[in-house]
């Protein structure tokens, strides 16, 4: 196997800025800014926008779409004349 080709796979936090949580998952991304996490040991962090805590589908706060109204906008817009 050649050696120097693969990524560097290590311990990185992903920290989700919308809703403040974190977590510690193993990756390749490539990050300059650290953290320390709750072992007392530092790791690099990535911040994201959203998570399994954040997302709607995860929370059970996803919004109702109104497909009603949409159906006949888009069938007003379309119907033969």
């Amino acid at each position: 196997m050649k050696s120097d080709i693969h990524p560097n796979y290590r311990d990185v936090v992903f920290y989700d800025t919308s809703s403040e949580f974190k977590f510690l998952t193993k990756s390749t991304i490539e990050t300059n800014e650290t953290t320390v996490w709750t072992d007392g040991n530092s790791y690099p962090v990535y911040k994201i926008e959203v998570s399994s805590e954040s997302h709607p589908f995860y929370t059970g706060k996803k919004m109702m779409l109104d497909t009603a109204g949409r159906v006949e906008k888009f069938n007003k817009r379309y119907a033969k004349k």
